[in-house]
């Protein structure tokens, strides 16, 4: 008779587990500085380029603006972070960003031209894209694997909290005076730079330089291959392209909510509506954060973006400030489930030599679809209302999770995020900088198993 195996205890979560690790604390309090600095200044941007013109096409032409750069180069720059160092090309795009904030801060108060304003958008999302992929794929780098999904949590929670608070003071900065925005954008970037230049971080592995568009085209074809990651980011990319009300937030704000009985301001109310999503999302990335790692993903995600596109439909038929509140932050709730899943599988199904260009492949799927989706709703609100633009994108919305819900059975099925394996990528060599030594990526892959 045999004996019996002695049951194995289960650890306790700990929901601080990533706050434990310094290099993170540092880099997420940074992170949120910088955070609120660009939330302030893109409430600025909206509120000065409705105020002078009356165009909803115009305000919806910022997005298409931010598009462009992100179109163009975004994928170079995912090449540049797998085979250069992330930490210099970082502080590189945050000394352009900076750059473009101090010149929007110049416009504003010399009245410049609408067209200048756009140029300076334009040299802006440059700087910011040419970085975005290498800080997508730092975070590994700061803590152990084990708690890479509760540290994307919790950047997803300080995330919100810089998203709730920069508007609010980008609201009340505005009121004040609105070159104020800009330049209170430029002061966070300049501390963030600072205190990444001193921060610790754990040597990574480095594709080969010299071989850029096919290295690009590696990083394209190892997402169409993994198609449980293909249909994660192509379904927030749909839902954002087509249910985002946030670029279309000063019309409603100033034409069309009524906000008697409020004691707000449009400038103030636009303050709060921008900081609704974000409030949303924070309280269910806490909830998240202090809970076990989610069992079934896959109807999650599919769940939560169908929850957006109803709260965007009921947002765009209100007229009562307090319910357009209340649909806002329902968004930002449902997003946040959206975001955490996605985040979490393109970082760790993907080998540490390929971050930089599968992260650049994700932000052309979802900065994309931010900006254009601003591009699409002025263009709508314009062709006809600002409602109709956002209940529409919401109908579509729904639309697109029933179609991907048969499209991608796996991403359906899916369950725990807690199992998944960096995936073999394309075996080119790469150096590992902590030795100097030339791995594959399917021997880094079982080097790290």
């Amino acid at each position: 008779m045999s004996e019996k195996q002695p049951e194995i205890p289960e650890v306790a979560h700990d929901p601080y587990a990533a706050f434990r690790v310094s290099a993170y604390r540092r880099y997420m309090i940074a992170q949120m500085l910088v955070q609120i600095g660009t939330a302030g200044q893109g409430l600025a941007i909206g509120w000065e380029i409705y105020t002078r013109t009356n165009n909803a096409l115009l305000l919806g032409l910022v997005g298409l603006v931010q598009a462009v750069p992100m179109l163009l180069f975004t994928l170079p720059a995912g090449y540049l972070a797998d085979t250069f160092d992330r930490r210099r090309l970082i502080l590189l795009s945050m000394v352009g960003t900076c750059l473009g904030s101090v010149g929007l801060a110049a416009f504003s108060y010399w009245h410049g031209s609408i067209w200048m304003m756009y140029g300076l958008l334009f040299m802006d999302s440059t700087a910011m894209r040419l970085g975005w992929p290498a800080r997508a794929a730092l975070l590994p780098a700061l803590v152990p694997r084990e708690v890479f999904e509760n540290a994307i949590k919790w950047r997803t929670s300080l995330g919100q909290i810089s998203g709730m608070v920069g508007p609010v003071v980008g609201g009340f900065v505005l009121a004040w005076w609105l070159p104020g925005a800009y330049l209170l954008s430029a002061a966070s970037t300049v501390v963030f730079m600072f205190v990444l230049a001193v921060l610790p971080i754990a040597p990574t592995v480095r594709a080969p330089r010299g071989r850029m568009v096919r290295q690009v085209i590696e990083g394209i074809e190892f997402v169409w291959r993994q198609k449980l990651l293909l249909g994660a980011i192509s379904l927030d990319m749909f839902g954002v392209l087509l249910g985002g009300a946030v670029y279309l937030l000063p019309v409603f704000a100033r034409d069309i909510l009524d906000l008697s009985g409020t004691g707000l301001t449009p400038q103030r109310a636009l303050g709060w509506l921008r900081s609704a999503p974000a409030a949303g999302a924070l309280i269910m990335a806490l909830s998240l954060a202090h809970l076990p790692p989610i069992r079934k993903a896959g109807r999650a995600l599919l769940l939560a973006v169908a929850g957006f596109g109803v709260a965007t439909i009921i947002f765009g038929f209100s007229k009562s400030f307090w319910l357009s509140m209340a649909m806002l932050f329902l968004t930002g709730v449902f997003d946040n489930v959206s975001v955490v899943i996605r985040q979490t599988l393109v970082q760790l199904i993907t080998p540490d030599e390929m971050r930089g260009r599968v992260s650049a492949v994700n932000a052309i799927f979802i900065g994309s679809s931010n900006d254009l989706g601003g591009f699409e709703s002025g263009l709508v609100a314009k062709w006809t209302s600002a409602w109709v633009s956002v209940v529409s994108g919401g109908i579509g919305t729904l639309v697109v999770v029933l179609a991907w819900s048969g499209l991608f059975p796996r991403l359906r099925q899916f369950g725990s995020l807690t199992g998944i394996e960096a995936q073999a990528a394309t075996p080119v060599a790469a150096v590992d900088e902590s030795s100097g030594s030339n791995l594959t990526p399917v021997e880094r892959v079982k080097t790290v198993k």
